[in-house]
């Protein structure tokens, strides 16, 4: 069974419970976990482990499945009305369309909490579940992927007459995000968390403080490549390959916008050699591991 198969089977084993007379709630709960996805984070943690001591692989799976959901709730709060409006996400209909926008929030929220209870049960030492919540909860929290999604929906649309009067109140440029502005927005928003993947999973496996930041850093590049890549998706591809609504960020300050096509994947390849050339670095069968991850879903 590859590492993947074994993932998705320990998710759907373990999708959080909550019976009540509520019709849908917990049903609520595990819909977007189950609609599948690249588990790309969870993949990273969990190959880190499974490359330097196999033996920690299954006691590794519950705080894959903590980040899993971390993931989960940001997506269905990002799908919000509020926010992206979007109606499908992984190929299924976003939970604000299936049940209500109320409910899309309070399985957002339970996710979110959740994760750290994955993280808590893991059949681990007190010391590294404690530092697997440091990390995922400075990662994802009020200075890392919070971060990133506040500047994103306050800098989108910058055409609207409510942006362009917030912008004035408080100084600020009516003038699309410059590249080192939209680098530092997506490094909270999405590179943050993937970076923290790789650096949960050397923590589990006891890697030095030296080589956990080495590999994080690695991280917040191949975060922002993975970025750059869904940009191009999304001007280049069509819904159903997508399984979300594309031609979705023409309102929005991605790489694409503006770099162009050309210029974010050249951006994207920039970034990939850097990760190759950083790989050097670090243990050769976690470099192969990020490689082939790469090679995947970047190329």
């Amino acid at each position: 069974m590859s590492l993947l198969e074994d993932f998705v089977k320990f998710l759907n084993a373990n999708l959080p419970k909550a019976p009540s007379f509520h019709p849908y709630y917990e049903e609520a709960l595990g819909v977007m976990l189950k609609a599948g996805g690249k588990h790309f984070r969870a993949l990273l943690l969990l190959g880190v482990v499974a490359n330097v001591d196999k033996s920690l692989t299954q006691k590794a799976m519950r705080v894959a499945l903590g980040l899993e959901m971390m993931h989960t709730y940001s997506l269905i709060h990002d799908d919000l009305p509020s926010m992206d409006n979007a109606s499908l996400r992984r190929g299924t209909p976003t939970l604000h369309v299936t049940y209500d926008e109320t409910t899309a929030i309070l399985a957002g929220d339970a996710l979110n909490t959740h994760a750290f209870y994955e993280i808590s049960r893991a059949e681990l030492p007190a010391d590294t579940r404690i530092k697997c919540v440091e990390i995922l909860s400075e990662n994802a929290g009020v200075s890392g992927m919070v971060l990133g999604q506040a500047l994103d929906c306050f800098f989108e649309n910058t055409n609207k007459e409510d942006i362009k009067r917030a912008k004035a109140k408080f100084g600020l440029s009516g003038k699309m995000l410059s590249l080192d502005e939209l680098v530092f927005l997506h490094i909270h928003k999405t590179a943050k968390l993937i970076a923290a993947s790789l650096k949960m999973g050397a923590v589990i496996v006891n890697l030095d403080k030296t080589e956990c930041e080495k590999i994080y850093d690695i991280g917040l590049k191949l975060g922002l490549a993975f970025q750059i890549q869904d940009d191009i998706i999304d001007l280049t591809s069509d819904e159903a390959a997508a399984g979300k609504p594309v031609h979705n960020d023409l309102a929005k300050n991605s790489f694409t916008n503006l770099l162009g096509l050309s210029g974010a994947k050249k951006k994207k390849d920039e970034l990939i050699s850097e990760i190759e050339e950083a790989l050097k670095q670090i243990d050769a069968n976690i470099a192969k591991m990020i490689l082939e991850l790469t090679d995947k879903h970047l190329r």
